[in-house]
């Protein structure tokens, strides 16, 4: 298997703190699934922007 340029993997955007990231090997599976970019995202709670 050839390798890939970071540049040639699929992004998406954070739910919670808005940045873009990229498709890693651990998420192969439920990539259609992944909303948040990192755990502390995840547990983050509110978005960034609705923050008072």
């Amino acid at each position: 298997m050839k390798m890939r340029k970071k540049s040639d993997l699929p992004q998406k955007i954070c739910a919670t703190c808005g940045l873009p990231f990229v498709w890693r090997r651990k998420w192969a599976r439920d990539w259609e699934q992944v909303k948040y970019c990192s755990d502390r995202c995840r547990q983050g709670g509110q978005p960034k922007g609705k923050q008072p």
